[in-house]
């Protein structure tokens, strides 16, 4: 049986709002924090996350083909055996499912999913985790990677790293703080970052701009940035030089908004 301690602001004392959010005790509040990397970022801007090129959108939504890339992750296999996905339905209404994998052959999602939020590695053989790439995405399928690739969880991750998150509907998201990093293994070229809004319209709008040469750029903002429902917060990377990597990393709140109190 788990027992969950009182906050101590229920008796009477001082804690944190922000601490009281995260552990769930602040109705209609709940915290997300988003990670992305991409190791090779060179002279056209990119979404930072661990593939090739801008993350494609759905324009309606699908069953994701679900492969990895070695033929190991699979449900009696040496590497990872099912993966959590949870993310968006055509009302942008979060669902979520676990799929259970098989290897290079892919396995559809049983829901209709337009953006993926979040996904990891749920169970794992001896490895303890994933032995190959393993791939959220449509058209065919070859050694394990799909014509079009709208997600994935990288080698060695075990956990989805692209930055890029979509409000549900009935929230709004404030984004309250984030970081951006670069650097190159030989050399050193300046890197820009820029936080973008991805409207209904597909439109991609700067919400914030850094350039960083070998180091790192945090912003906190002191009022946060509203985006509301059914818009996708996205951080992309753009190099002065090919042979660049990056990383992000952003926070927000989520809050119910006032017809869902």
């Amino acid at each position: 049986m788990t027992v969950t301690t009182p906050s101590i602001s229920q008796n009477g004392r001082f804690e944190p709002f922000e601490l009281q959010v995260a552990r769930g005790q602040i109705f209609g509040h709940r915290t997300v924090k988003v990670f992305g990397y991409n190791p090779d970022i060179d002279q056209t801007r990119v979404t930072v996350w661990p593939y090739t090129g801008i993350i494609p959108i759905p324009q309606t939504p699908i069953q994701y083909k679900v492969s990895s890339s070695s033929a190991n992750d699979t449900a009696a296999g040496t590497g990872a055996r099912s993966v959590y996905i949870s993310g968006l339905d055509a009302n942008h209404a979060e669902i979520s499912e676990t799929v259970t994998l098989n290897g290079q052959t892919a396995v559809l999602t049983a829901q209709y999913f337009l953006h993926i939020n979040d996904a990891y590695v749920a169970t794992a053989g001896s490895s303890l985790g994933a032995e190959g790439d393993i791939y959220f995405g449509d058209g065919t399928v070859t050694s394990g990677v799909p014509a079009t690739v709208y997600d994935l969880i990288k080698l060695d991750y075990n956990q989805r790293i692209t930055g890029s998150y979509t409000i549900p509907v009935g929230y709004t998201g404030y984004i309250t703080q984030g970081q951006f990093s670069s650097g190159q293994d030989v050399g050193s070229t300046s890197v820009t970052g820029r936080l973008l809004v991805v409207g209904l319209d597909g439109i991609r709008r700067a919400a914030a701009v850094v350039t960083v040469n070998n180091g790192v750029a945090s912003y906190n903002f002191h009022y946060p940035i509203a985006v509301q429902e059914m818009n996708t917060i996205e951080a992309a990377a753009q190099g002065s030089a090919n042979n660049n990597n990056a990383s992000c990393m952003f926070s927000i709140v989520l809050i119910k908004n006032n017809g869902e109190l």
